[in-house]
């Protein structure tokens, strides 16, 4: 009985970080979600996977019985209880993605472990258990990031079985609508909004949107993880903007006012007598939106002076004349 190797899917060693498990989610969810590759069944599934890999792995708890009991990780409480129950029964798990090897019988330790979880095999009642948390990547663009906005989500869940109530077997055999897996596969459409200011790696939780629960348990929370693509104009530096001011160099040198541009549209931004090339304004309140409150960060505008080409004549004596007046 093969088991996954959540590592081997993500791409890390077993002794990874947080933050190298989280880089390894980011770039293998963008390359692989349904939205990059419609249609893609291979890509589609393999995002399922990623997904899977990163909710276990990503979490210190569920990674360290990962870590002992491979993806069968979800009964560790009750291998726990079924091996003192059977007489310390040995088995070995080993690292994921190696075989299981038991040592008692395979079918009467699964359905201890079962019974112990609170599976029936026959008009006995699921023990309540709540649905998993679901993460699902969502890439936005730098105006959505500050104004807001909302995705239509096609999620896969797991639900429990309703023939078998989640056990997995109905009167000590396989249940049949789910093959003996507890659970089915359900295709939901989820409208979801996201919020002014999130940032790269954001997590949006939306609550009571994650996999159902059992016998009557809340469902999980569906968490939202965030990119953010680059901008042309804007760079971000933690709610701060970034942009340049492209400024004349009669301007810069007279004084005036130029536009510049914010995520909100056009402003003034005065320039005093004599700027020099890149000096920085900051404008307050100009910037992304502080995520969950009304406050903003700042716009910092750097001046960029325009030098005039394709000059004429008259225009050219004046440029003398100034070499003149201010000899090198």
């Amino acid at each position: 009985m093969a088991g996954k190797d959540y590592y081997l899917i993500l791409g890390v060693k077993r002794n990874a970080s947080e933050d190298e498990i989280r880089k390894a989610y980011r770039r293998l969810a963008r390359k692989h979600h349904p939205d990059v590759n419609p249609g893609d069944k291979t890509a589609e599934a393999t995002f399922k996977e990623i997904n899977e890999a990163y909710e276990v792995i990503s979490d210190s708890e569920k990674r360290k019985k990962y870590d002992q009991f491979g993806d069968q990780w979800q009964y560790a409480d009750q291998f726990a209880g079924a091996k003192g129950a059977q007489g310390a029964p040995s088995w070995d798990f080993g690292a994921a993605g190696r075989p299981f090897t038991f040592d008692s019988d395979v079918e009467s330790v699964f359905g201890d472990v079962l019974r112990g979880f609170g599976a029936r095999t026959y008009g006995q009642r699921t023990r309540a258990r709540r649905g998993r948390d679901i993460d699902h990547a969502v890439d936005v663009t730098l105006e959505e990031a500050y104004h807001g906005t909302s995705r239509v989500l096609s999620l896969e869940t797991n639900e429990p079985c309703s023939a078998c109530g989640g056990a997995g077997r109905i009167r000590n055999a396989a249940c049949s609508t789910c093959r003996g897996a507890g659970v089915v596969r359900r295709l939901n459409r989820l409208e979801v909004r996201i919020p002014p200011g999130v940032r790269e790696g954001s997590r949006v939780r939306v609550a009571g949107k994650g996999e159902p629960g059992y016998s009557g348990a809340a469902a999980g929370d569906l968490y939202l993880v965030i990119s953010v693509h680059p901008h042309r104009l804007f760079e971000r530096k933690g709610d701060d903007l970034y942009v340049e001011a492209s400024v004349p160099l009669t301007v810069a040198m007279l004084g005036g006012e130029v536009e510049i541009s914010t995520l909100k549209g056009k402003i003034a931004l005065k320039i005093p007598l004599e700027t020099q090339n890149g000096r920085t304004f900051r404008m307050k309140g100009q910037g992304m939106p502080h995520l969950g409150d009304s406050a903003s960060g700042d716009l910092l505008a750097t001046v960029r002076v325009v030098l005039p080409v394709n000059l004429n004549t008259e225009e050219k004596k004046l440029f003398e004349q100034l070499q003149r007046l201010r000899p090198v």
